[in-house]
């Protein structure tokens, strides 16, 4: 049984008092959550405080972004390496807003893949269409190129070791949400086009929804039979509403 996960990224938001107010109310409550792993993605700069919290407790932590670059001359990068000194275990590449802000590329994204697996950490890769793509019935093919992106750079063996998070992105930061049906469409299409190349990584990988998960629809999301947990945005930045989703996946 694939064990789920439940990410929060932060996004650009927080300041040392409201983390040290968060991570006290998430750490208090944690002992609730019986079956997912949890994690939280933080701004870089707030990496080393989040480390030092967390360290010894159920939560991980991790990066939302990464370099394509392992050194040298590039100003403002953070290295996979550098991410790994400091203990982080997940790192988020290819979400829609790095895509779609700062025109990340597929094979960008891909690239960036690979260096969080080899540094030894794992990838939350995000995929995801557009509400003009969804309204044109070309959501299949949008995640199938960008999944096959990473497959054809590293072999669909390299999603064994990471996560995979399907983020419709007319449902972020929208307030809209898809329907658990229509999120566990597109989770089944994903799942069985990877068991086109290989039906074991198929099945074990992981596959959060990243479309607004909230504390009122966390549960009948996770309930879904390929819904294997959610990268959380604004739910995350609340103590509560993040241990409520987290609580959700105990069933």
């Amino acid at each position: 049984m694939r064990t789920p996960l439940i990410a929060g990224n932060w996004k650009m938001n927080g300041s040392r008092a409201s983390v040290k107010e968060l991570l006290n109310g998430v750490v208090a409550g944690i002992t609730e959550v019986k079956r997912a792993a949890v994690a939280v993605c933080v701004p870089y700069i707030y990496i080393p405080e989040v480390a030092s919290r967390l360290q010894g407790t159920p939560v991980a932590w991790g990066a939302q972004n990464v370099s394509t670059e392992s050194k040298g001359a590039y100003t403002g990068e953070i290295a996979a390496a550098m991410l790994m000194d400091f203990g982080c275990r997940y790192v988020i590449v290819g979400h829609s807003e790095r895509r779609t802000l700062y025109a990340e590329t597929d094979a960008g994204v891909a690239k960036k893949y690979g260096m969080v697996t080899a540094a030894g950490m794992t990838p939350i890769f995000c995929l995801g269409e557009t509400l003009e793509e969804r309204e044109r019935g070309v959501t299949e093919q949008v995640v199938t190129r960008q999944l096959k992106a990473v497959i054809d750079m590293h072999g669909v063996k390299a999603l064994q070791v990471g996560v995979i998070a399907y983020e419709p992105v007319w449902a972020i930061g929208t307030g809209k949400t898809a329907t658990p049906q229509q999120a566990q469409a597109v989770h089944a299409y994903i799942r069985g086009r990877i068991a086109e190349y290989d039906k074991t990584v198929a099945a074990a990988v992981l596959i959060q929804y990243g479309g607004s998960m909230n504390a009122q629809n966390a549960e009948e999301l996770l309930a879904m039979p390929d819904i294997d947990g959610g990268l959380i945005g604004g739910a995350s930045l609340k103590a509560d509403d993040f241990l409520t989703i987290c609580k959700a996946a105990n069933r």
